[in-house]
């Protein structure tokens, strides 16, 4: 039986279930479409609640992928066989034979432009929250006139929990970081206020609710309930917003220096025809059962790990990964027990790096 593992997606997920099958002795070979792993978390600054920096996540994650082969710049264009005999061809004509593939492909951030009454794309200080996470990074915070903004105003659920683009869930990490980088503004800009407009504040993680409380009792964040209805640009370059508080019932008109929509998580299935994977009505990718069996595919022998199956946080989606690694092994396990018991052989590796011929069946 072989013993390599195929990893697809270099974000923290994919490096997280790499690790941990390196752990295991196994074989794997990451594979990533970007230059470079780390994913979307590569390019962000400090992540919730506790200010974590990024690239402190990533080279822990990296730490831990010594002796694996890496391919960046590549991608899966055909998968062939059944587990645990499979064979996958990449972009540049090679074709690795490996036993189980992990798919770790990540998301997409919604696109904004497609909510026209918001101004993305049309006004200059209209801008995403990836964008905002890219001023942050360089501590270097402007409107497009390169004035220092003393009025933001932060949309909250912009391509999430909307029926007007088919995305009926809620993206859960949205709020929260919300409040991370309007703290994170204030920080930079002590005399700057902030507005977060909201449907609802979903904070549930451990140190969400603080992280909440704090942005309004220590930084003076304002919290509005009510989405916002239409955005205009002044004649100054500066934002008016129009809104409905929803805990008053009363409009509202505010205008803001800057404009930062909170783009929601989008599925990336682009390998469900290439792998014969399923997608569900979210259009991320089902797994063979929501409660009980959240890592499997539908497909014996390919594993889904980090947000290919929903939105996640970052350290959910770590630990998504690495259930994700344990799930292979268990089935490999399995597998060569079962041969072993069908064939009265043993059934090894073919490095020999790796034998679980002395271990039983999961139940």
């Amino acid at each position: 039986m072989n013993n390599t593992v195929i990893v697809i997606g270099g974000g923290v997920a994919g490096m997280a279930a790499t690790g941990k099958l390196r752990l295991f002795g196994l074989n794997v070979v990451l594979i990533e479409k970007a230059a470079e792993l780390g994913g979307h978390v590569k390019n962000w600054y400090k992540v919730f609640p506790d200010f974590t920096d990024a690239s402190e996540i990533l080279d822990n994650l990296k730490g831990h992928l010594k002796r694996t082969r890496i391919l960046t710049t590549t991608t899966v264009i055909k998968i062939e066989g059944t587990a645990p005999n499979f064979t996958v061809t990449t972009s540049t004509g090679e074709k690795i034979d490996s036993s189980a593939i992990i798919v770790a492909t990540g998301f997409r951030h919604f696109d904004a432009s497609f909510k026209e009454e918001y101004g993305y794309g049309i006004y200059d200080n209209c801008i995403t929250s990836v964008e905002l996470d890219a001023m942050l990074k360089q501590q270097n915070l402007k409107t497009r006139a390169g004035k220092t903004p003393k009025k933001v105003g932060i949309i909250h659920c912009v391509g999430s929990r909307d029926r007007q683009v088919n995305n009926n869930y809620c993206s859960r990490v949205c709020c929260t970081n919300a409040i991370k980088v309007a703290i994170e503004i204030k920080e930079l800009i002590p005399d700057c206020e902030i507005y977060c407009l909201y449907i609802d504040i979903r904070v549930f993680g451990r140190g969400y609710e603080e992280l909440y409380r704090t942005s309004q009792e220590k930084y003076g964040v304002q919290f509005i309930r009510g989405r916002l209805s239409e955005a205009g640009e002044k004649k100054d370059g500066s934002l008016l917003l129009r809104l409905e508080d929803t805990l008053t019932a009363k409009p509202m008109r505010l205008s803001v220096d800057m404009l930062v929509l909170m783009v929601g998580m989008e599925g990336n299935t682009d390998l469900s025809a290439v792998a014969d994977l399923q997608v569900g009505c979210d259009r991320f990718y089902a797994t063979a059962h929501q409660q009980y069996s959240n890592n499997n595919s539908a497909r014996p022998g390919i594993f889904l790990a980090g947000t290919a199956t929903g939105p996640k946080a970052i350290m959910e989606s770590i630990t998504d990964g690495r259930a994700a690694a344990s799930e292979v092994v268990a089935y490999l396990t399995n597998m060569a027990v079962a041969a072993k018991n069908g064939e009265g052989s043993s059934v090894k590796f073919n490095s020999g790096a790796c034998d679980f011929r002395h271990l039983t069946p999961c139940q």
